[in-house]
């Protein structure tokens, strides 16, 4: 049981960091200066299926990371 909770955490670790790495950059502060003035616009296609994915690998990542702290307490 440990192990495997232990590899679902390192899992969604990964697929998380890749899952944020791949999403599309904010303009920053280039707004100040002139830049692209969509400020309000909504995400679709794979862009929203990134960020909902991300949701959901944070919380495998929250929930196996909180697993592999009770689990061994429970088992004593």
């Amino acid at each position: 049981m440990q192990y495997t909770l232990t590899i679902t955490n390192a899992v969604s670790a990964i697929l998380l960091i890749v899952t944020i790495l791949t999403q599309q950059r904010g303009t920053g502060l280039s707004g100040v200066f002139g830049g692209e003035g969509n400020v309000y616009r909504t995400k679709r296609g794979v862009e929203k299926l990134l960020f909902r994915l991300s949701i959901a690998l944070a919380v495998v990542f929250i929930g196996s990371a909180l697993a592999i702290l009770i689990v061994p307490v429970l088992t004593k």
